[in-house]
């Protein structure tokens, strides 16, 4: 039925070494900047990297000190190739460690923009708290994107729920069709 047109993957250009799996362990004030707040970032490189950084979803953690929990989060070193989440479309660039309102901040926490995920810049991205410390995030996060070419004869395939379960159906895997929620 559906022919592939082509195999991408997700992950392919992120940096390896650069761009891992963090655990936020604690997240503090800023000394000199009420949106801007210090955390504390295992990476598993023994002991944690401190990063500055205006993210709205660590901001309610100010005062919190150490978290309860993990919040595992993409970690980004120094010298890693990423998005700037500020700029307008998709503008590269190679974070270099600079002082954040006379804090040194040499990496950084990311959000979905920054990694080329999506368009989304609210917040830093949020992993799944089982995601290993220190993994590269092409391990956690990658996965294959087949393209698929359409055509005319095929009706089901002219949807994603049709697309989806063509796709399961070619690689003998279980149908999961999405929780439809109408509203009034």
């Amino acid at each position: 039925g559906l022919e592939v047109d082509k195999v991408g993957r997700i992950g392919d250009g992120w940096d390896r070494p650069r761009l891992v799996v963090g655990n936020v362990l604690r997240v503090l004030p800023h000394p000199d900047a009420e949106r801007l707040v210090l955390a504390d970032v295992d990476w598993g490189a023994g002991t944690p990297h401190r990063v500055v950084t205006g993210a709205p979803n660590l901001l309610p953690y100010r005062d919190a000190g150490d978290l309860p929990s993990p919040m595992k989060v993409v970690f980004a070193r120094e010298g890693a190739e990423l998005f700037d989440g500020h700029a307008e479309g998709w503008v590269k660039v190679k974070l270099k460690g600079r002082p954040v309102r006379g804090v040194m901040s040499d990496a950084m926490v990311c959000s979905e923009k920054e990694i080329g995920l999506s368009e989304d810049h609210e917040g830093i991205l949020i992993l799944d708290p089982d995601a290993p410390v220190g993994a590269p995030l092409a391990d956690v996060l990658g996965d294959a994107v087949l393209t698929l070419e359409l055509t005319a004869n095929y009706a089901h395939a002219s949807n994603i729920v049709g697309m989806a379960r063509e796709v399961a159906a070619l690689l003998d895997r279980a149908f999961a069709p999405p929780a439809w929620r109408l509203e009034d």
